[in-house]
């Protein structure tokens, strides 16, 4: 009787670790849009962390970290489902697993992160240093996937600049360090009050909101048009509606006395392939008259299919095309596609079509007056790595996006945090045109100095601030930070076994 009562309070204790940790991990994801309460955040890392002082055994962090990952990717990535409710009827049951599976599998990095800390020390401490690695990981590990990274919650803090220097991940070490400091308040006991006013300090660092950018931007800076027709994506490519959203770009195109030096339509915003879309790329030509204009659109050869975005000269002809190259698994291609179709498996296959193929890479494109710029496709914004592989510095980014298929709770806004981490990170402004929104023009601080509200069809015309000087991030990208975390958890590896022998 009383080892089945053991084994049943065994049962239970990782259970009840589990729902803890998922609570904290929902309060945790509550700093990012459309929430964006960032103070959530720091008190959910710190909660966890002040549970992982608690546990006692390698196991229970293990299930804590799980459990946290798990709440925290829940929420921040709800709009996971969205494209499976475009066609509800046909994809909506699987949305349901989409979100269970991508967290669970996520909430992984977060759990073997825990179960590092406590393995190196009792109290956890090396979790600062495990979980900051845990996310670096995530953001290479099969072409990666860093949405909803922690540090993006402080965008709107001035501490934000830092990442010109140390980057996303680097932001993310400092906000774990405040979160362990202000967990270990709380744990001390004695020393209670000095780490409490030291974590208060931190915090009150992290408070400071970013400086409102400038009222103005200089009148002789060339002036960029960015359209947003606002097509749903289950009407986007419904012959009754696709010409409608077609013929108010090219209103849009055409509007104005005043002409802009450059105009922009978003991801995919033809809806013709470009092999057969001479007729189209002559109306829009026609609509734009001298001014150049760069449009998403896919293209095709032989059985490959692309991304791609053009650049049309003022003489209405193709001058430049770059292929989207960093593809979203299982929305464009099936990873290991080209391999399962040599056993028979078809589908997302690149090479044999069926789904997209990459580009050849990161590029420019020569805008003349306008300098260059490094084109990002949708996905593309989430990478800092794509940012940095551009062959030259660029004058600025322009991203073209169809964040229509992100629904209206939190997508949107998610992606727009991080283009304009993007732009602090590289030191470089952002132009964004985004389909149903947001579409934005962002300065090399990562401030938004004019954006379209989502939902809504018009365009902006707006001067091209000004590229900052090349930040030490861009020189290094992540590469020190990495090097500097494993060398402190090498250290930390041989302290603890100096300890235990």
């Amino acid at each position: 009787m009383a080892d089945g009562a053991l084994r049943r309070r065994l049962q239970v204790v990782p259970l009840k670790m589990l729902l803890r940790g998922g609570t904290l991990g929902a309060v945790a994801a509550l700093g990012h849009p459309p929430f964006d309460l960032w103070f959530l955040t720091l008190l959910g890392f710190a909660a966890a962390f002040y549970q992982l002082m608690r546990v006692d055994a390698g196991r229970l962090a293990f299930v804590l970290g799980l459990g946290f990952g798990i709440g925290y990717f829940v929420l921040s990535l709800n709009w996971i489902v969205e494209p499976f409710f475009v066609d509800p009827w046909r994809h909506g049951w699987m949305a349901p697993f989409a979100i269970t599976f991508l967290a669970a599998g996520l909430g992984l990095f977060f759990a073997v992160a825990f179960w590092s800390a406590k393995r190196l020390s009792v109290a956890g401490g090396a979790v600062v240093l495990t979980l900051t690695l845990a996310e670096v990981i995530r953001a290479y590990l099969f072409t990666g996937f860093p949405w909803a990274m922690p540090s993006y919650v402080l965008i709107d803090q001035g501490v934000a600049q830092g990442a010109a220097i140390v980057g996303p991940h680097g932001l993310n070490l400092l906000f774990f360090v405040v979160a362990w400091s202000l967990a270990w308040a709380v744990f001390s006991g004695e020393r209670r009050d000095v780490w409490s006013v030291a974590a208060l300090a931190m915090i009150a660092g992290l408070a400071v909101p970013v400086a409102s950018p400038s009222p103005s931007i200089s009148e002789e800076r060339p002036v960029v048009r960015l359209i947003q027709p606002n097509a749903p994506q289950h009407q986007k490519w419904d012959p009754q509606y696709a010409g409608l959203f077609f013929e108010r770009m090219v209103k849009f195109t055409r509007t104005g006395e005043e002409r802009p030096d450059l105009i922009v339509w978003p991801e995919t915003a033809v809806p013709v392939w470009l092999h057969n879309a001479a007729n189209t790329l002559g109306i829009i030509s026609g609509a734009a008259g001298d001014v150049p204009v760069v449009l998403g659109i896919n293209r095709a050869e032989g059985r490959r299919i692309f991304n791609a975005a053009i650049l049309m000269d003022s003489e209405g002809q193709v001058a430049e095309t770059y292929d989207k190259h960093h593809l979203v698994p299982f929305g464009e291609y099936i990873p290991f596609g080209d391999w399962l179709s040599k056993i028979g498996i078809q589908g997302l296959a690149s090479r044999d079509g069926g789904g997209f193929s990459r580009g050849a890479g990161a590029d420019v494109l020569d805008l003349g007056a306008l300098g260059k710029a490094l084109v990002l496709i949708c996905y593309e914004a989430v990478f800092p790595q794509d940012v940095r592989a551009a062959p030259e510095r660029p004058a600025f980014i322009l991203h073209l996006t169809n964040d229509a298929w992100f629904g209206n709770f939190s997508g949107p806004y998610q992606h727009l945090v991080q283009a304009q981490m993007r732009a602090i990170e590289s030191g470089l402004p952002v132009l964004r045109a985004a389909n149903t929104g947001i579409s934005a023009v962002i300065d090399s601080q990562g401030r938004v100095l004019d954006a379209l509200p989502l939902n809504t069809e018009g365009f902006l015309d707006v001067a091209l601030p000004e590229a900052s000087p090349k930040t030490l991030y861009a020189k290094g990208g992540d590469l020190p930070l990495v090097l500097v975390v494993v060398l402190l958890l090498l250290i930390a590896l041989l302290l603890h076994r100096r300890k235990t022998h």
